[in-house]
């Protein structure tokens, strides 16, 4: 007799981050038959259990001269791997040592300065990523309105300052981080893209960099070199958080919940300071609100700086000679280095659990919030930024704050947000909007 099944056929593909540095991702076609139909969207991390099997086809017969079996899995199970899977892997010491962390008076100022220990200064910037890498709490009240909850960051200034240093550390550190360029993405290979199925001749959708990034971050460098159409695909992104597709007959929307934190160069080569930021970068308007915090990295001449940063650099290479007495084994920015928060950084694979941790477990709620501190400072800050022309502050601001508040809560394990976190919130959108004033500007506000 003849058996009907619903059929589906999928392509599954190594996880990015698994792929040893230099090699393709490998990929298998796999088929889902009956109940397995649709368990799994594009983007997914699965695994897959199921019979390795060949079909024979004749068309490639033809085409080869000489018999050739194509490969296909029959699946059998499928089960998603989600972020829980990632809190299973720590141990019960690790979350003892977790918990003792958080009880620390300056867990916060540790874990600014372990992030990129290898990097000397720029504390604003460490500040940011830290934030980022927690993450505010998203929030979906009734299913109705979506509110996300990443943070995204966008690094701009002059060359030689460390920024794609700092988008390849995060990489290291975050749990499940894709890492592009601007340049060699187009729309298509950072959303989504279609494509014909050799053997089946359907259309099939490919899922691209912020969709694979789906609840980790996706780094982008060169980001101002971007061509234009690239860009409002990355809008909807940043916002809404989900990528909706409409190409040969597929019409979708899929997940890209990620934190985007951007590198950019500046116009002409160096930031300058005597204009705004938004005259600096090549940038609309539109996205530069996307971002909730805006990092803006000057090569300064400060001799006692120059200094300190050049024994840094130099004992850090001294230190990781092969040859050298006090060579150091393990991670390059496991090295513990003088830093400028004189606290002792914590070690890179700790930090990293830390994190993962924080992000499952702990969901900060906003009740004892000043809701009147952050109102007023938002009130002042469209006051000034309409004085001086500036990056114009709307509306997202105000959640960026609430969000950071949030990421700082969670950093120190907290279940509400206390001032503290409201504070360090202020602090870093006050940072950040100082520093992309004009020069002239800035000297008065710093004050």
């Amino acid at each position: 007799q003849t058996v009907y099944q619903n059929y589906q056929r999928i392509k599954i593909q190594e996880s990015p981050g698994k792929v040893a540095a230099g090699r393709l991702p490998r990929s298998k076609d796999a088929i889902l038959l009956a109940d397995l139909v649709d368990s799994c969207k594009p983007g997914d991390e699965i695994e897959l259990t199921g019979i390795y099997h060949n079909n024979y086809d004749g068309s490639l017969n033809t085409a080869n001269g000489f018999p050739v079996f194509a490969t296909v899995i029959l699946a059998n199970h499928i089960a998603k791997k989600d972020n829980k899977l990632a809190v299973g892997e720590l141990t019960d010491e690790d979350v003892k040592v977790i918990v003792g962390l958080s009880k620390d008076e300056q867990i916060g100022e540790k874990i600014f300065a372990s992030i990129a220990p290898s990097i000397y200064g720029h504390e604003d910037i460490k500040r940011g990523l830290a934030l980022a890498l927690f993450g505010g709490e998203p929030k979906n009240p009734g299913g109705k309105h979506k509110v996300r909850g990443d943070i995204n960051v966008l690094l701009c200034g002059d060359p030689g300052t460390a920024k794609s240093q700092f988008l390849k550390y995060v990489e290291k550190a975050s749990s499940r981080a894709i890492f592009t360029t601007g340049q060699g993405a187009s729309a298509v290979g950072l959303t989504a893209y279609v494509q014909r199925h050799p053997v089946s001749k359907e259309w099939t959708l490919e899922a691209g960099a912020l969709v694979l990034a789906d609840r980790g971050v996706c780094l982008i460098d060169e980001f101002d070199k971007m061509n234009d159409q690239d860009r409002t695909s990355i809008h909807e992104a940043m916002e809404q958080q989900s990528i909706s597709i409409s190409k040969a007959g597929i019409v979708t929307s899929l997940q890209a919940r990620c934190t985007i934190i951007a590198a950019a160069n500046p116009i002409g080569g160096r930031y300058d300071p005597s204009l705004t930021f938004s005259e600096n970068v090549d940038l609309t308007e539109p996205i530069i609100s996307r971002f909730d915090i805006l990092c803006v990295v000057r090569d300064t001449v400060d001799p006692v700086q120059d200094e300190m940063l050049a024994r840094f650099v130099v004992g850090s290479h001294v230190k990781h000679h092969p040859g050298s007495k006090e060579a150091v084994n393990g991670d390059a920015n496991e090295v513990i280095l003088p830093n400028t928060y004189g606290v002792e950084p914590i070690p890179q694979e700790i930090l990293r659990k830390y994190i993962i941790y924080a992000k499952e477990k702990v969901h900060p709620k906003l009740n004892q919030m000043d809701q009147d501190k952050v109102a007023r400072m938002y009130s002042d800050l469209r006051k000034e930024s309409m004085a001086t022309g500036s990056i114009p502050i709307t509306v997202r601001h105000i959640e960026s704050m609430i969000r950071m508040a949030e990421a700082h809560a969670r950093m120190h394990l907290r279940d509400y947000v206390v001032e503290d976190d409201v504070n360090m919130a202020i602090r870093v959108m006050l940072e950040s909007f100082i520093d992309t004033q004009k020069f002239s500007v800035m000297r008065s506000m710093r004050k």
